[in-house]
């Protein structure tokens, strides 16, 4: 296959994985701007290797099960988390505080990476442990970078936001003020409203579809808070490095 129609089939996959249910072949020439003659050959030639199937009774394209192999063997082999441990480790190495990463699931974040730094207690933050990302500097960093309709699909009324220690954002309308502040300064910062007595700041990981795939923070006890501006910048140094690994603006 030459290179310009590898680039339209890759664009075909995106496009039919973005959508709510299938679509008509139409609808994805007309989206990707890609002749009709050669939307319905790529997709023929998908469907033959099982990427996308044809609903024929109406006339419209889905993904199909070898696209879902794609998918499973993705998190099988867990990518991100392979190129990212090492540079969450040095960014523990250079701030001496813990570093993690997480993604986001839903409403919730979940924690894939720690790294301890020397001398440090143990945190909530521990690989696998799940928390209201509207409460956790690394959730409102991803939230930050997502468009806002969706962050009202996450949170549409106050039976939305989980409380744990009495504190964070109650309403849509006090976490888009923190998203405002969090995109505004680059990074996004929590006090005492994940664990009495810690702060953390992180930054999103953006991917090539300036989607954001993670967030690199750094939990260190709240009274060093006042002299963290190093560390900020090494937490956004982190994500950008990541975010230049899996494809997104450097």
């Amino acid at each position: 296959m030459k290179a310009p129609a590898a680039h339209e089939v890759l664009a075909i996959l995106a496009h039919l994985a973005r959508q709510a249910g299938p679509v008509p072949a139409a609808a994805i020439a007309r989206d990707l701007q890609l002749p009709r003659s050669t939307t319905y050959e790529l997709l023929a030639a998908l469907e033959t290797a099982g990427f996308v199937v044809h609903l024929v009774d109406e006339h419209r394209y889905c993904l199909g099960v070898a696209a879902h192999e794609l998918g499973t063997g993705y998190a099988r082999q867990e990518p991100l988390q392979r190129i990212s441990r090492v540079p969450v480790a040095r960014l523990a190495d250079r701030t001496g505080a813990t570093a993690h990463m997480a993604v986001l699931h839903g409403r919730e974040v979940i924690y894939v990476i720690e790294e301890r730094a020397p001398g440090r207690a143990p945190l909530v933050t521990d690989v696998g442990v799940r928390l209201p990302a509207q409460l956790t500097a690394s959730g409102r960093a991803m939230l930050a970078a997502m468009p806002p309709a969706q962050v009202v699909a996450l949170f549409p009324d106050a039976s939305s936001f989980v409380q744990r220690h009495e504190a964070g954002p109650r309403s849509l309308s006090a976490l888009r003020r923190l998203l405002v502040e969090t995109r505004r300064a680059g990074c996004a910062v929590e006090e005492n409203e994940v664990t009495p007595g810690y702060a953390s700041v992180a930054a999103a990981v953006i991917d090539h579809a300036k989607h954001p795939v993670a967030s690199v923070a750094v939990t260190f006890p709240v009274e060093e808070m006042p002299e963290c501006a190093a560390r900020i910048e090494e937490v956004k140094r982190t994500a950008r490095a990541l975010a230049a690994r899996v494809g997104g603006p450097r």
